[in-house]
């Protein structure tokens, strides 16, 4: 028993860890693919005769983020990120690829609005944290494309 009881406990908390990982990825995955959709969904973007990339507005820009980083519109000082350390705000843009053809409202038309929603580099939570143990480094990353359907 002593010898297999460190082998055993390391395993078991090494696993725990591995497990957090996952859902902590999962996490910051669910949340770039919510914004995302919502993103797709704003007027600002939607444009049927002809895609314009370019930059998004502050006020839009705000609010994806919030979904993504929050999961909702309005955010307070006293709401906390879904992933905790998530300080830096997702990208968003908006781009035209001129491939495939397409069905619906992009029906013979030649550029498809693309918008595209990235998080990178938030912290990983370890687990360990509160034992003592420093950041561990790992940041987590994330990007998610919806093609632009407009309200």
């Amino acid at each position: 028993m002593a010898l297999m009881l460190p082998l055993l406990i390391t395993l078991m908390f090494g696993t725990f860890e591995l497990g957090n990982y996952f859902w902590s990825e999962h996490k910051v995955v669910k949340s770039v693919r919510d914004a995302a959709r919502f993103a797709s969904r704003q007027s600002e973007f939607y444009t049927p005769t002809n895609c314009t990339a370019g930059t998004v507005s502050s006020t839009v820009a705000t609010n994806i983020d919030n979904i993504a980083r929050y999961g909702k519109l309005s955010v307070t000082v006293a709401d906390k990120p879904k992933i905790f350390g998530w300080t830096t705000p997702v990208t968003v843009s908006l781009s035209c690829p001129a491939i495939g053809s397409y069905v619906g409202i992009y029906k013979g038309k030649a550029n498809v609005p693309v918008v595209t929603v990235t998080a990178t580099g938030v912290p990983y939570p370890s687990l360990f944290k509160v034992l003592g143990f420093t950041s561990t480094g790992l940041t987590l990353n994330a990007s998610s494309q919806s093609a632009v359907t407009g309200i």
